[in-house]
């Protein structure tokens, strides 16, 4: 109820004036049934105005902190991530992406959508990053299809580092649903999972317009800086 009540009177309208978001092939997320949204992760507002867009309830995987904070912070951090659908996970430990992928084929179950960043962290730069295979890894367990979704300005309104969006109107593109029936039975297969990964960010590169570079992420985030030459 909550998660209505802010997304169409109270949070929705303002976004939709001050940001006029343009959504493109909206018409290919079912209007029931489970699918796997695969989205580019460019900034924090992604987990915002990609719900916000669906007529649909959209669950994500957030991590278990989001939930236990203390003190107001930690009830205003609570309301907010439930209120945008996150389902907390426990992401410490050797089990955390089973954990991840459990949750996840739950929701899937249920008939639900689930979504899902396959870089598995905002991107550094804008670019777009090697697709991690927990999303191909869930989609054959499932037997559900994905449906590429594309943040194409999201960047320019809120580049790393920048905690408030600048005013400019969003853009997104969302593909059509990715069907890889002909996988059926060959979950676990590295090789079959990183070719239905690779599909899932061929797409994503298209509808975004971004750059694709073939290393993760997080290894760019993780490097240390490097020292500039003399001339």
């Amino acid at each position: 109820m909550l998660y209505w009540v802010l997304k169409w009177i109270l949070i929705g309208p303002w976004l939709r004036v001050l940001w006029r978001p343009k959504v493109e092939g909206l018409e290919n997320i079912p209007a029931s049934g489970p699918a796997i949204l695969a989205s580019n992760h460019v900034a924090f507002i992604d987990s915002v105005f990609l719900p916000l867009m669906v007529h649909r309830p959209i669950r994500f995987m957030a991590k278990s902190e989001y939930f236990t904070g203390k003190g107001l912070k930690g009830w205003l951090s609570r309301v907010f991530f439930t209120t945008i659908g996150c389902v907390p996970v426990d992401r410490k430990g050797g089990r955390a992406a089973r954990a991840a992928l459990d949750a996840g084929k739950q929701v899937l179950d249920d008939g639900k959508l689930w979504g899902m960043y396959p870089e598995g962290t905002r991107s550094p730069d804008g670019q777009l990053y090697r697709g991690k295979t927990g999303v191909a890894r869930l989609a054959l367990e499932s037997g559900v299809p994905v449906i590429p979704c594309a943040m194409v300005n999201f960047h320019e309104i809120q580049p790393p580092g920048h905690k408030l969006p600048r005013i400019k109107r969003v853009h997104m593109r969302i593909g059509e649903p990715l069907d890889f029936s002909r996988y059926a039975g060959m979950a676990g297969d590295r090789f079959v999972e990183r070719s239905v990964t690779d599909e899932i960010m061929y797409n994503l590169m298209n509808l975004s317009g971004q750059e694709y570079v073939d290393v993760y992420a997080a290894k760019v985030k993780s490097a240390p800086p490097v020292a500039p030459t003399a001339a």
